[in-house]
C-alpha cells in the first residue's frame, strides 16, 4: 500500500485507487492528483492511496483473494489481502470522507455506491457528477464502503478505458470541492436517483447473455440474463439491473435493484 498526503488539518479526506489491481483508472487518478495537488494548497488533508500494489503491478484483480470482499480484514492473517484490508481500514480510520475508485466491464453510466447515508455521504454523492447512486446496505458487508464510515465507491466507467480515468479524475476533483478541501472551484450539488440493491443474480456455465443495461427497468415477465444453467426471468415490476455484465464477473450477471427516493443535496449553509 502506498499513501501520499497533501495538506494539513481538517477535514481529512481520502481517495483510494487500486483496490482491484486490474482497474488502472483509479491508480492513474491518484497519481495525477498527487502531482496536481502538490502545486496548489488544500484547506485540509488529502490522503491519496494506492491500495493493492502487488495486484496493480501484476495487472490482476487480486493476489490471493478479492480485497473488496475481505474488509475489515485481519492484520494477523497469512492471506495477503486480508492483512492488507485491516491495514487500509487503520489508515482510513477517522477520515471525514472517503472516495474509492472502481471501474467494471458493466455498461455506462458512471454511478456511486454507498452503504450508510451519513451527512458526509450525502455531500459526496450529490457533489459527484453522477445521475445515479446505489444503496448497497442489503448486499455484501465486506466491501470498503460497508465497513469504513463515510465511504462512497465510484464506478467511473468501463475497465481499462481512458474515459474512465478522465471521468474519475474530474469526479475526484468534485469530491474535494464538495467537502471544502479544494477551494479554487465552487462545488456543484445535484439531486441523485437511488437504486436499492436487493440480490446478486447468479451465473452458471456456458455462454452468458445479458439483455438489459444498468438502471433500465426490466418489464415483468422478461428475461434479464441467461446461460446454460440459469434463465433469470423477472417476476415483478420495477426491477432494474446494477453492474450488469456478461463477462465482468465469474459468479454473477449483476445485481437486481429498484428505484427508491432520490438523495437531495445538503442544506445550504
Amino acid at each position: 500500500m502506498k499513501v501520499i498526503e497533501r495538506g494539513t488539518g481538517t477535514p481529512r479526506l481520502a481517495i483510494v485507487g487500486g483496490i482491484h489491481g486490474d482497474e488502472p483508472a483509479g491508480v492513474r487518478v491518484v497519481e495525477r492528483l498527487a502531482e496536481s495537488l502538490a502545486v496548489g494548497g488544500t484547506d485540509g488533508t488529502v490522503q491519496l492511496v494506492t491500495a493493492n500494489e502487488p495486484a496493480v503491478e501484476a495487472d490482476e484483480r487480486y493476489t490471493e483473494t478479492d480485497l473488496n470482499r475481505t474488509f475489515p480484514g485481519d492484520v494477523t492473517s497469512d492471506t495477503y489481502e486480508s492483512a492488507l484490508a485491516a491495514r487500509l481500514v487503520e489508515v482510513l480510520a477517522g477520515a471525514d470522507a472517503v472516495l474509492a475508485l472502481h471501474t467494471s466491464h458493466s455498461a455506462p453510466p458512471p454511478f456511486a455506491i454507498y452503504s450508510q447515508l451519513t451527512d458526509s455521504v450525502r455531500r459526496t454523492v450529490t457533489g459527484l457528477p453522477v445521475e445515479y447512486a446505489v444503496d448497497s446496505s442489503d448486499l455484501r458487508g465486506a466491501t470498503l464502503d460497508s465497513v469504513v464510515p463515510h465511504t462512497v465507491s465510484l464506478e467511473a466507467g468501463r475497465q481499462g478505458s481512458d474515459e474512465a480515468a478522465e471521468f474519475g479524475y474530474e469526479a475526484a476533483r468534485s469530491f474535494l470541492c464538495a467537502h471544502g478541501v479544494k477551494t479554487d472551484e465552487e462545488p456543484t450539488f445535484t439531486e441523485v436517483k437511488v437504486a436499492k440493491g436487493h440480490e446478486e443474480v447468479p451465473k452458471g456455465g456456458g455462454e452468458p447473455h445479458v439483455y438489459y443495461s444498468n438502471f433500465e427497468e426490466i418489464p415483468k415477465g422478461e428475461v434479464f440474463a441467461r446461460d446454460d444453467t440459469h434463465t433469470h426471468r423477472v417476476d415483478e415490476e420495477g426491477v432494474v439491473p446494477i453492474l450488469a455484465s456478461e463477462h465482468g464477473y465469474e459468479e454473477i450477471f449483476g445485481i437486481y435493484g429498484s428505484f427508491r427516493e432520490s438523495i437531495d443535496p445538503p442544506a445550504t449553509e
